[in-house]
């Protein structure tokens, strides 16, 4: 048996589903980034992040960064979780944007996460809402995959999320 441990940040629940489903997979240890300190993640042999994207971030990332030296000689792994469909282009950005330094190597995966305006903060949904109105004043044929989500999502609750997203992560991790 594989001794790892998953880190999570949610905001509104998909990164923690996705932790959830990891840990009945692979029977690994599962806690918030929140309530993690560095010294926990010594003796673990694998460490995964699951961290939801906002603002091309990714939540819980800086845990990650801060604690590099307790890495070091581990099988780590990122998934992140955005409401987008996959998109290769998109996922490379956000890698470039999160994974650098000693990170810059980490395997990253992607979950799609869910949509629920009314779930979320005042500021969340008022950044969305001038973000669609942006976006409205395009040609729907340019929209870049992300745009046409966003376009698509208006008004709605949505929930994409799919224990299918986990198999490439499984097999890095060999399960």
């Amino acid at each position: 048996m594989k001794n790892g441990i998953i880190l999570y940040q949610s905001k509104y629940g998909a990164a923690a589903k996705y932790a959830g489903w990891l840990k009945e997979t692979t029977g690994f240890d599962c806690i918030e980034t929140q309530k993690a300190a560095p010294e926990q993640l010594t003796p673990y042999d694998t460490i995964v992040l699951c961290g939801g994207i906002y603002a091309s971030g990714i939540a819980g990332i800086s845990f990650l960064k801060k604690n590099i030296g307790k890495l070091k000689d581990k099988k780590t792994a990122v998934l992140c979780v955005g409401a987008s469909p996959y998109d290769e282009k998109a996922l490379n950005e956000i890698k470039t944007r999160n994974l650098t330094g000693n990170l810059k190597d980490t395997p990253l995966f992607y979950g799609r996460g869910a949509w629920n305006e009314s779930g979320m903060t005042f500021g969340d949904r008022t950044l969305c809402r001038l973000l669609q109105k942006s976006i409205a004043k395009k040609d729907p044929s340019t929209y870049e995959p992300w745009m046409s989500a966003l376009m698509s999502a208006v008004g709605k609750s949505c929930d994409w999320t799919d224990r299918a997203y986990l198999a490439p992560l499984l097999a890095y991790l060999e399960y």
